[in-house]
């Protein structure tokens, strides 16, 4: 039965992912070997190029498990 929510979220551009680490305190992007970084301290995480497509909600999660973001943090962003 719906509930007017989408069950899976929808892909991600890499320029809403760059915006809202940038809205989250990161710096960056840095050039860096086949990726990009971004960083805040002493964190560091890689963001994929993904050509000109999104980046899929599934690869999402893990990059904001490895910058410690929850995806109740990205979403007020």
């Amino acid at each position: 039965m719906p509930t007017g929510k989408s069950l899976m979220p929808k892909p991600v551009s890499r320029r809403e992912i760059l915006r809202r680490f940038k809205a989250l305190g990161w710096s960056g992007p840095y050039a860096g070997g086949n990726h990009m970084f971004m960083r805040q301290g002493n964190l560091t995480v890689r963001i994929p190029n993904a050509h000109g497509n999104d980046i899929d909600w599934s690869l999402m999660k893990r990059i904001l498990a490895q910058a410690g973001i929850t995806p109740s943090q990205w979403e007020t962003v």
